[in-house]
């Protein structure tokens, strides 16, 4: 079962598993799932609208499930600051009913997608999972908040868990309409549609950008991985660092376009720096990144020229 699995990273993680003749079942509510995300493998995969809040209807589907990859949440640190209680209500008690349920109904392994974001602010790079974690918004508290739910599940009562950290995750599926999108959709979309991308801040806060393709790969791996692997968390990214300008300056080199910014405050919550080290996840998961940034950038760039 895939929890969110019309949003934009859950729906490139079922598209993935259907590809492998995974018998798929996706839960999602679609508050910020789309549908148009599943178009096209509806008839492919078994579909339960439901809330990760109501524990009934997230108990009657988890019968029969072998592995949960647990991706639904309320996605945006923006969002998080302008509704902590619902950020809360839906990535930790949510979280908290997918361990319940996969518990109760003797599922093998839940993954669990988690973020940069628990790290916080702190100077030290590159991030290392051994790190004190000091998020700085509510969304990097709940999501710190569900691994240490996920780890003592485990701990306690055996459910084998793993902790996925993405590190700023962009490619095809992305929303770039919302207050709340990312930067990547956001910016490649105003391009195209020949208006100036916005940043927030001076632009050199920097970013460990991560193609999803390569967040697929490590969920995959995550729920097939050995005992090494149960109850540990793992930094998912290309362990690479680009600033905002820099991003600017490679979709422009892309479009062939010259891309005058407009430049706003910074916003609360927001980190200035992101960098991963990613050598656990090669050891212990057998992780590599497939697609790096300028790669994944260019496929991102051609999903968006066919929509916008």
């Amino acid at each position: 079962m895939v929890t969110g699995g019309a949003g934009f990273i859950g729906s490139n993680v079922v598209r993935k598993l259907l590809e492998r003749d995974a018998k798929v079942r996706v839960f999602d509510d679609f508050s910020t799932g789309k549908r148009e995300n599943i178009l096209g493998i509806e008839d492919d995969i078994e579909l339960i609208e439901g809330d990760l809040r109501d524990f009934s209807m997230v108990q009657k589907a988890m019968g029969g499930v072998d592995c949960v990859l647990h991706q639904g949440a309320l996605p945006s640190v923006p969002r998080s600051v302008n509704d902590p209680i619902r950020n809360n209500c839906v990535n930790v008690n949510g979280a908290l009913n997918v361990l319940t349920a996969a518990r109760d109904a003797g599922v093998r392994r839940v993954v669990c997608a988690s973020s940069s974001s628990v790290y916080g602010d702190t100077p030290d790079l590159p991030k290392v999972e051994t790190m004190f974690l000091s998020p700085i918004s509510p969304y990097g508290a709940s999501k710190a908040a569900a691994e240490y739910y996920a780890q003592a599940f485990y701990k306690v009562y055996g459910l084998e868990t793993v902790g996925l950290r993405y590190f700023n995750v962009f490619g095809p599926r992305q929303d770039p309409a919302s207050q709340y999108s990312a930067v990547i959709p956001r910016f490649i979309t105003a391009v195209l549609k020949g208006q100036s991308p916005v940043i927030y801040g001076d632009g050199k806060q920097t970013r460990d950008f991560t193609f999803v393709d390569n967040v697929v790969k490590a969920n995959i791996l995550a729920a097939e991985a050995g005992e090494r692997a149960v109850g540990e968390v793992f930094n998912v990214s290309c362990g690479e660092s680009y600033t905002v300008l820099d991003l600017v300056d490679t979709l422009g080199k892309i479009l062939d376009v010259n891309i005058k910014p407009i430049f706003e405050d910074g916003k609360k919550g927001d980190v200035k720096h992101s960098l991963a080290d990613i050598s656990k996840a090669r050891s212990i998961l057998g992780y590599e990144p497939v697609i790096r940034f300028e790669d994944g950038l260019k496929k991102t760039v051609e999903w968006y020229k066919e929509r916008v």
